[in-house]
């Protein structure tokens, strides 16, 4: 039977005007139900009763079907693509070394000046109002000492292009390491994503957090160059003590001196987390309250400067602990 319907088959897709196609099909059918049991089987099983339904449908068919499936396929992929796109990510690394140029260590160093050498010139408040004491500092000559604040200038401007190489690498390491999206969402620029939030006309609340939330992913490389280079200083600190010749090591104690370096570790990564957290709040305040631009980097900038001041005076009042 199944030879039969092969043969009627070929027949029919030789000369369809003599075999319809209805005929092709329900034969092509019932070869199906007679195969679906073997012939050895059939008389444990019987014969098969499988329902079969008769499709003419494909007498429908057009000679042109499948070109033309292939035709609009082809405008689909060519024309309609460029009303459907994907979304891309340009991610744009900045240089290395964008701490060393001559711009960047320029105001590092004049911020790193001012930052030591500003208070210097506060005027000396004098307490006494005896006559004999104002007479007798009026003759003194005061000295001031340039050098110390000069030294910490110059490690103050190191600590910084060291903080800023770091998270260049760090940057490098996540286009390398991660998926694109997630780099570009750590790598973008905050502000202009700020701006960008704002032409969508979402709530107040749904803007603030988004801001908060794109501040906070932007923000993270930054805070996590400073808590390396922080936590990088305080384990230089602790194996120079350990290094210090016999003579001089007599009265450090090592199992002390770990406590210290747990309590600093510690401390440093408070101080990097109330910042990365206050820095993404203070950012999503100014973006709400203010211009979108300008009020997430002010806001950005305050919530950095303000959250670990504010963490360490509500741990020393709370707990009594100093950070």
């Amino acid at each position: 039977m199944a030879g039969i319907a092969v043969v009627l088959d070929l027949l029919s897709r030789k000369n369809p005007s003599s075999y319809p196609t209805h005929f092709s099909a329900s034969a092509a059918a019932a070869s199906i139900a007679a195969s679906a049991t073997p012939f050895a089987a059939r008389f444990l099983f019987g014969q098969p009763r499988i329902p079969v339904a008769y499709c003419d449908a494909g007498a429908a068919l057009s000679d042109d079907y499948f070109s033309n499936i292939q035709r609009a396929s082809a405008d689909i992929f060519q024309k309609g693509s460029l009303k459907y796109t994907t979304k891309e990510y340009y991610i744009e690394l900045k240089p290395l070394f964008s701490a060393f140029e001559w711009k960047q260590l320029a105001m590092t160093s004049l911020r790193s000046f001012l930052m030591f050498y500003l208070p210097l010139l506060e005027p000396s408040s004098n307490t006494e109002e005896d006559d004999d004491d104002f007479l007798q500092d009026a003759h003194e000559v005061q000295r001031v000492d340039l050098v110390v604040p000069f030294q910490k200038s110059v490690k103050q401007i190191i600590r910084e292009t060291t903080v800023v190489t770091t998270r260049r690498v760090l940057e490098r390491l996540a286009v390398h390491h991660i998926s694109q999206r997630m780099a570009w969402k750590l790598l973008k620029d905050v502000p202009k994503s700020a701006m960008r939030k704002a032409e969508r006309g979402m709530p107040k609340m749904v803007y603030f957090f988004r801001v908060c939330r794109s501040t906070f992913r932007g923000h993270f490389l930054g805070v996590a160059a400073s808590w390396l280079v922080q936590v990088g200083i305080e384990f230089y600190r602790f194996f120079s003590h350990l290094t210090k010749p016999e003579e001089e090591s007599n009265n450090v104690d090592k199992s002390e001196q770990v406590k210290i370096l747990g309590k600093k570790v510690t401390g440093v990564t408070v101080r990097c987390g109330a910042s990365l957290v206050f820095a993404s709040i203070g950012a999503g305040v100014g973006a709400t309250l203010f211009r979108p631009s300008r009020g997430q980097w002010i806001g950005c900038a305050v919530g950095d400067l303000a959250g670990p001041v504010i963490v360490s005076i509500c741990l020393e009042k709370v707990l009594h602990t100093d950070l």
